[in-house]
């Protein structure tokens, strides 16, 4: 019964390697091994897509139904008769160099001063961008209430510039720009942006203004537009998320895959009065933040080939002639710092995912800070975490070893049963069982005790690979990077060795054949770990060498002299 349960549980292992590897394959934008699905488009050139008209949305109406924002065909007048070139603007603050366009006022562009480009070490960490190989923009303007409605300034209306700072002074906490639209439609708008010293995110003020003779009742809409392709240099051996997500205090964090919203209509919360839309990818976020009370109808849509936004849309109060209508608005792009994020908006920590072990993984990752606070080293903090989890967790371990120490000792007994009976299999279970109720052993009391553990450990794994904090970080020697792959294979090289000697601690399982396939899939998850983050490795590393030193302690108090056992192929 034992050989069964064993097999069984090695072959549902090994139909979820498959599967993982497929999506990973998926994931990447590569042709599934196993079962195959499309694969999205390349991205177009920025020049196409980018001065689309069909990037404006609809009026909210059309959401409210159910419905996602189609493109607007309209060609307003102000872009068919300016004979003007946009113009790029460029500022810069301590952390932060964005570039705007006057087309619109829209943010085209963000590079963070304190990240270094994993590819080129000497470059900036660029996220927002629009060239001819990256499309990725934050975009805003103005949508008539109902269809047919006039055309109002969009993020597709030339802007004029007020002239002001671009950098950030000495002594200066913020600097703002100004952008004015000609009157379109009778609404003149007029987005303001402020950036502060040490933050990532820029205060946004939209001032429409109705300088017609009729009352307008417009709306705001704030998307990120966004190509569907991973971000360079990102690792097919780990999957990590990229694509639009949502929040609501209703539905709370609702994160979208392109692929979804390529096949039509996501189901997403679609009418709140708080929460906020974002684009995720590794590390990274951008975010439009609005304050809560403010109605807003939410949306994610395909703009044009492999081109995709997220966003919201803002029913404004009727604007007599003459008057005007503020609304105050955040646009976050930057690292995701948990803390950083909880401290803008509730829910904005959602966009560094943990997946379905959150609540095991946000007290870890607290932990860890905790730790790097004493020591200042995050290679260190990442092995004393490790350390101080395996002292938690020391009785379980100590039970689950002291089972197998008990079936190394009962082992040559079955090995001789089972030479003896190899012809009658029904009497060499029954033999089997009678010596194990004899001996009192537990053949699933090694596994049970470290299954209990396995939540932590995966959660652990998945505060690593998302902290943003192990990226160009050093730890000692040669690893200068914990969020790449060690550059001369030397950790992978000792996580694997470990693992061969910790799977040789271990009673070898009496059918041969189950034998060599405790020796296959360790080995096999080792190579994995060849193309993980070196941070990832020295985990695991420091996890085998404790579980080997306390098997080791466990087996000698118990009697059974350590014994590594090696396979027989």
């Amino acid at each position: 019964m034992n050989d069964i349960r064993r097999t069984i549980l090695w072959v549902i292992f090994g139909f979820s390697m498959v599967m993982l590897w497929d999506k990973w394959q998926i994931h990447n934008g590569h042709k599934a091994t196993f079962f195959p699905t499309a694969v999205p488009a390349a991205a177009p050139a920025a020049s196409t897509t980018a001065s689309a008209p069909s990037g404006v949305p609809v009026a909210s109406n059309s959401v409210a139904g159910g419905a996602l924002p189609t493109g607007a065909t309209a060609v307003f007048p102000s872009q068919t008769v300016s004979k003007v070139a946009s113009e790029k603007i460029v500022v810069e603050t301590d952390v932060l160099k964005v570039t705007f366009s006057t087309e619109g006022g829209s943010v085209v562009h963000t590079e963070f001063l304190k990240h270094q480009d994993m590819a080129d070490k000497t470059r900036n960490f660029v996220l927002l961008d629009d060239s001819k190989d990256r499309i990725y923009l934050a975009q805003s303007g103005l949508i008539a209430a109902g269809t047919g409605g006039a055309a109002l300034p969009t993020h597709k209306t030339l802007m004029t510039l007020v002239p002001g700072e671009r950098s950030l002074k000495d002594g200066a906490l913020s600097l703002s720009l100004r952008f004015e639209s000609p009157e379109v439609g009778g609404v003149k708008l007029v987005k303001t942006f402020t950036l502060t010293r040490g933050s990532y995110a820029i205060a946004v003020k939209h001032d429409i203004l109705n300088a017609g003779t009729n009352p307008l009742a417009p709306q705001l809409y704030l998307q990120l537009v966004r190509d569907g392709n991973k971000p360079p240099g990102e690792s097919s051996f780990y999957s990590t998320f990229t694509g639009p997500a949502v929040y609501t205090e209703a539905q709370k964090y609702q994160k979208i895959e392109f692929a979804d919203i390529e096949k039509g209509p996501v189901d997403i919360e679609k009418s709140a009065q708080n929460g906020y839309v974002a684009m995720v990818q590794h590390y990274f976020a951008s975010a439009w933040l609005l304050g809560d009370g403010i109605k807003r109808e939410l949306f994610m849509r395909k703009v044009d080939t492999n081109l995709y936004s997220v966003g919201m849309i803002v029913p404004l109060e009727t604007i007599a002639p003459d008057g005007s209508k503020t609304i105050d608005s955040r646009f976050f792009a930057g690292p995701q710092e948990e803390s950083v994020l909880e401290a803008l908006t509730p829910g904005l920590e959602l966009v560094k995912d943990y997946g379905w072990l959150t609540m095991l993984a946000k007290p870890l990752y607290w932990l860890l800070v905790k730790l790097h606070a004493l020591i200042s080293n995050w290679g260190w903090s990442i092995m004393a975490l490790v350390l101080l989890l395996k002292i938690a967790f020391y009785w379980l371990n100590a039970k689950a070893y002291a089972s197998m120490a008990k079936m190394k000792a009962v082992n040559p007994k079955i090995m001789e049963m089972r030479e003896r009976l190899k012809d009658n299999p029904q009497q060499m279970q029954q033999e089997m069982m009678r010596i194990y109720r004899e001996e009192k052993v537990n053949p699933m009391g090694g596994c049970f005790p470290i299954m209990v553990q396995i939540p932590v450990f995966i959660a652990l794994y998945w505060v690593l690979l998302a902290s943003v904090e192990m990226r160009n970080t050093p730890w000692l020697g040669w690893i200068h990077d914990l969020s790449s792959p060690d550059p001369y294979y030397i950790l992978p090289l000792i996580m694997t060795l470990t693992t061969v000697l910790q799977t040789s601690l271990n009673p070898a399982p009496p059918d041969p054949m189950q034998a060599k396939m405790m020796w296959f899939m360790p080995l096999a998850f080792s190579v994995m770990f060849f193309f993980f983050p070196s941070g990832l490795v020295l985990y695991w590393i420091t996890n085998n060498v404790l579980s080997i030193a306390q098997q080791w302690v466990i087996n000698t108090r118990m009697g059974v002299p350590p014994k590594f056992h090696f396979p027989k192929f």
